[in-house]
């Protein structure tokens, strides 16, 4: 039974939080490490390490990814993490040292809690130690502790979102998937269904993000973005996962609109971590269905936090 991004062997997943701040941190480690690619979708990114993604690069592995709430200050988590498994003798070999390969993005969480708390090297340090092959924490955990979504209005008006992970499986075949969700943009199900959009300050009802802006000759907000892990059994090189991430985005589609907008930075990892023989194109809409049904379930897992309503606490 497939569950999440742990039921790929070799992954680990640890959080770390800061409650009160309303911030946090999501470290995906591989510490015998793992080919990976990149897809950036939106506007607004805030990565580091992603270049040494794209296929040709010299060094074709990494050994963690991390996800992290801060805007541009929460990179500095992916130090703690890259000196924690430096101390482990991870990484590219060069000489007598190895250097760990730790990509990361982050997103924009500074308007709910205390914006002047952000993820630092500590509290990577502290999702590492965390970190197991268990079940993956889900709701308003690690970098979706501050996440909302449906925020055309502002934060106050948004409804709170967190992570979630899932995981589809075809025979032996598994792809599995964990994002943090704080879009911009509305959450549907698999039918269409609106599960959380903006709340409309006079009403206190859902509005349609879409049907807001269409109406207003200016809006959005520059504080989103939704960050996503793919990884799967099979193995790929990096021009192959560099596929598979353009068609992970299509789960953010299918689950998020309006995505990918000029105030949102989203990016999808992919990472490979297994020897089974794979079609690129079954893997790559296994991803795009593994996405969509976490950030579903980043939102019916979320807890209201930091003053904002999770959808679960809502009278809909």
């Amino acid at each position: 039974m497939a569950n999440g991004l742990t039921d790929i062997p070799g992954i680990k997943v640890g959080v770390a939080a800061d409650r009160e701040a309303v911030t946090g941190v999501t470290v995906v480690l591989v510490e015998e490490g793992a080919r990976a690619a990149v897809e950036v979708r939106g506007s607004a990114p805030g990565t580091r390490e992603t270049d040494l993604l794209r296929p040709g690069q010299l060094v074709g592995e990494t050994q963690a990814v991390v996800l992290a709430g801060g805007s541009a200050f929460g990179l500095d988590a992916a130090s703690g993490v890259t000196a924690y498994l430096e101390e482990k003798g991870c990484g590219f070999p060069a000489g007598k040292y190895f250097v760990p390969i730790v990509p990361a993005a982050v997103l924009f969480d500074l308007f709910i809690g205390d914006g002047s708390i952000r993820p630092d090297a500590a509290m990577g340090r502290e999702a590492c130690l965390a970190a197991s092959d268990g079940p993956v924490e889900e709701g308003s955990v690690g970098a979706g502790t501050g996440a909302t979504v449906g925020k055309i209005y502002g934060t106050p008006q948004s409804i709170k979102s967190g992570q979630g992970s899932a995981a589809v499986q075809n025979g032996s075949l598994i792809v599995a998937a964990l994002v943090a969700v704080n879009a911009f943009g509305d959450i549907f199900d698999r039918r269409g269904n609106l599960l959380a959009g903006p709340r409309n300050p006079e009403t206190g009802k859902m509005d349609l993000t879409a049907e807001v802006l269409a109406g207003i000759t200016s809006g959005g907000f520059s504080g989103n973005t939704t960050l996503g892990v793919v990884a799967t059994n099979a193995s790929f090189d990096s021009t192959a996962l560099t596929k598979i991430c353009q068609l992970a985005h299509d789960g953010l589609a299918r689950s998020i609109w309006p995505v990918h907008t000029m105030w949102d930075g989203d990016t999808i990892f992919a990472l490979s971590k297994g020897d089974l023989t794979a079609d690129v194109n079954l893997v790559g809409l296994m991803a795009a269905e593994a996405i969509g049904l976490a950030v579903v379930r980043a939102v019916l897992k979320a807890t209201s936090l930091g003053g904002i309503p999770a959808r679960k606490d809502l009278a809909l």
